[in-house]
Parts: C-alpha cells; sequence; structure tokens
C-alpha cells in the first residue's frame, strides 16, 4: 500500500498548517519552509500558486496520494451539487478518518495505521484499507483480539484526551468500542481552514 512517509513536520511548514498534532509545538518556534535555501526559493505569489498549496495542504492533511486526491476530485466533480462541498464530504468518509474523528486515534496517520494493520471490523467483516468510505448505518468495533492489545486497553483515555469535537453523523461508545454512523458529514463539521474552492479552480484550469 502506498503512503508518503515524507516528514508530517516538514510537510505543515511548508503548508503553513499544522497537518498533526505534533506540529503545533515546532511550528511555534520555526517558521517559513523548510530547507536551507528556503527563503530564497519563495518567489512571487499567485493565484496558481495559492490553488496549488491548498490543494497540497488538504491532499496532506487527509494522507492521500496525488492519483488517489485527483480521483476523488474527479468523482466530485461528477456528483450534484458543488464540487467543493462534495469532495469534503467524500474525503470525510474514508475509514480512516472516521476513526480519527471518533478519538479513536491521535491523528489521521495513527488511524490510518490502525485501520491498516486490521483492528477493526466494519459490519462484521474484518477491514485494513483506509480508503473504504462509509455510509450511513454501518458499525465499526474494535475486533475482539484487539481489544485486548495494550493500545486498546486505555482506548477510554485516549478518547477523553482527545481535542476532536462531537460530530452529528458520528456516534462512539469507547467502553464498548463502537464507532456507528449515522449520517453524512456536512461542510460546517469538516475541517474549517479549508478553501475547498480553491482546489476546484486549481483542477478546473
Amino acid at each position: 500500500m502506498a503512503r508518503d512517509t515524507s516528514s508530517i513536520v516538514k510537510q505543515s511548514r511548508r503548508e503553513g498548517y499544522a497537518l498533526h498534532p505534533k506540529a503545533h509545538k515546532v511550528m511555534a518556534k520555526k517558521t517559513g519552509i523548510p530547507g536551507q535555501h528556503a527563503n530564497g526559493r519563495q518567489g512571487k505569489s499567485s493565484l496558481y500558486l495559492t490553488q496549488l498549496r491548498e490543494k497540497q495542504k488538504v491532499r496532506r492533511l487527509y494522507g492521500l496520494l496525488e492519483k488517489q486526491f485527483a480521483k476523488l476530485m474527479n468523482e466530485a466533480s461528477r456528483r450534484d451539487g458543488l464540487a467543493g462541498e462534495n469532495l469534503l464530504q467524500l474525503l470525510e468518509q474514508r475509514l480512516d478518518n472516521v476513526v480519527y474523528r471518533a478519538g479513536f486515534a491521535t491523528s489521521r496517520r495513527a488511524a490510518r495505521q490502525l485501520v491498516g494493520h486490521g483492528h477493526f471490523v466494519l459490519n462484521g467483516r474484518r477491514v485494513d484499507i483506509p480508503s473504504i468510505r462509509v455510509k450511513a448505518g454501518d458499525e465499526i468495533v474494535v475486533r475482539p483480539k484487539s481489544a485486548k492489545s495494550g493500545y486498546f486497553t486505555v482506548l477510554d483515555d485516549i478518547v477523553k484526551n482527545s481535542s476532536q469535537t462531537a460530530l452529528s453523523w458520528v456516534k462512539s461508545d469507547a467502553k464498548k468500542m463502537t464507532i456507528t454512523v449515522t449520517g453524512v458529514p456536512t461542510r460546517a463539521e469538516a475541517e474549517p481552514d479549508i478553501n475547498e474552492q480553491l482546489i476546484v479552480e486549481y483542477y478546473s484550469r
């Protein structure tokens, strides 16, 4: 399974946005893009560059590779409604994102790893594909074997310390180790610091 293994902190500095909780502290001390000659490479800003950076920020925030993101944007454009909001809805409905949103993981990268290692059961079937799209009525449960591991024995504390706020379309129970999808994500509940219209414009060139 292909994935981006580059430093999430360097990615965050490049995008000027904390893509991971641990990036907050580093970015408070170090500003600007990484690299010895970074300041000399910044150049003039342009609409294209603004669109590109927004696309890269969101792609990296949700942990997708370029081809995956472009394919999702293509699907979002074919759907009824606003393409940008459709894109965010598709991103939010990924299984790894739902695990993160429920507070079962401290970051999307951690959630992707948990799913990839097969720690979850979706509607009674073990899954290990982070990009699986969930829908209303789906139930995600921690595998009985995984529930005995050190990580999941303290899941209640992990959820309590999570920075995630309650969502109208996801219900979770840390004690029972279950996540239930009750609806579809709304734009208001997606990541707030995203200008999805810039991404639509980037792919409409």
